[in-house]
């Protein structure tokens, strides 16, 4: 039976922009992505880009506007998907993070996101497909931060199931290292206490939290929004396994050393016409099972997710 949709919405107003946000408030791997576009389309859309960055913390509500705003002018770019999928996240609508997630995958080829999936079917209500989901990527083929935030992310789907032996088992990865602590430490520490407290091993816990302050204050002084006296900065050069140059600045306190390390740039595709979010969501129903289960899942999502989602078809009825 055909379904009957209304007709989706007439219009969308674009959030404000300051004149003083340019496109160079974007970062510079971003800005190559839209490189297919138009000049001008270009120069609108990193301008929503940017904006949904710096407001992504204080104002997620209006961070999702200027994403959703990108989107409609470059449908099929991968920065302004994931951009558009993390603002639904942050707002809340797990469904339609993990639509754009499981689209931003598609576009780019890239399982950066795949601890932010995992974390949004938990947001659904669906630790089990959570978990296996987590399942489908060899995390040896991930670089050590989504590594570890997906460690936490199915840690947490543990915790759904209440299973904290095997929660605590998610986070036993090498990253766990209480001698050392890189930018993901904290929150790996934290996640680590958390587990301990649920199995009733309180003095373990707190010792994990001991390390999870430690580090947040190691990582605070390297970014200069904390003084200690306790702590040495400097920087160190490294040549990671592409010979590609790295600066990595590391810290001395209190016997735990602090490094933070740089990612690699996403890829890039094309495209910008406003119907390839529509588009995309009609192709993404050939993509794996679990990929499958989350369309169905997003169908059954509130009207105003699907207006969203189809910004592209305004005026026109399906």
């Amino acid at each position: 039976m055909q379904r009957e949709l209304r007709m989706v919405r007439s219009q969308h107003d674009d959030p404000d922009i300051p004149v003083s946000v340019t496109s160079n408030d974007l970062d510079r791997v971003s800005r190559n992505e839209l490189k297919t576009l138009t000049t001008d389309n270009a120069e609108r859309v990193a301008r929503h880009l940017a904006m949904a960055a710096m407001l992504i913390d204080e104002d997620p509500e209006l961070a999702h506007q200027h994403a959703l705003s990108a989107a409609r002018r470059a449908g099929r770019i991968g920065v302004v998907r994931e951009t558009l999928a993390i603002t639904a996240y942050e707002t809340g609508d797990y469904a339609l993070a993990l639509r754009e997630l499981r689209t931003h995958r598609r576009i780019t080829g890239s399982n950066d996101q795949l601890p932010l999936m995992v974390d949004s079917e938990r947001g659904v209500g669906r630790p089990e497909r959570a978990l296996e989901l987590g399942r489908t990527v060899d995390r040896a083929t991930l670089s050590p931060a989504v590594r570890v935030a997906l460690s936490i992310a199915m840690s947490g789907a543990r915790l759904d199931l209440g299973q904290p032996d095997l929660a605590l088992a998610e986070l036993q990865v090498p990253e766990l290292n209480p001698d050392r602590a890189f930018e993901w430490s904290p929150e790996l520490f934290s996640a680590q206490a958390e587990v301990l407290e649920e199995l009733q091993r309180a003095d373990e816990a707190a010792v994990w939290r001991k390390r999870a302050d430690v580090a947040s204050a190691a990582l605070a002084e390297r970014s200069g929004e904390y003084e200690s006296e306790t702590m040495e900065v400097f920087e160190i050069l490294e040549i990671d396994d592409e010979e590609e140059t790295a600066v990595v600045d590391e810290i001395d306190a209190e016997s735990m050393t602090v490094t933070e390390s740089t990612d690699a740039p996403a890829s890039v595709d094309e495209g910008d016409d406003a119907e390839d979010i529509a588009a995309d969501d009609l192709h993404s129903q050939d993509d794996a099972s679990t990929d499958a289960d989350v369309a169905e899942d997003a169908q059954n999502t509130d009207e105003t997710i699907e207006e969203n989602l189809n910004d592209a078809a305004a005026g026109q009825e399906k």
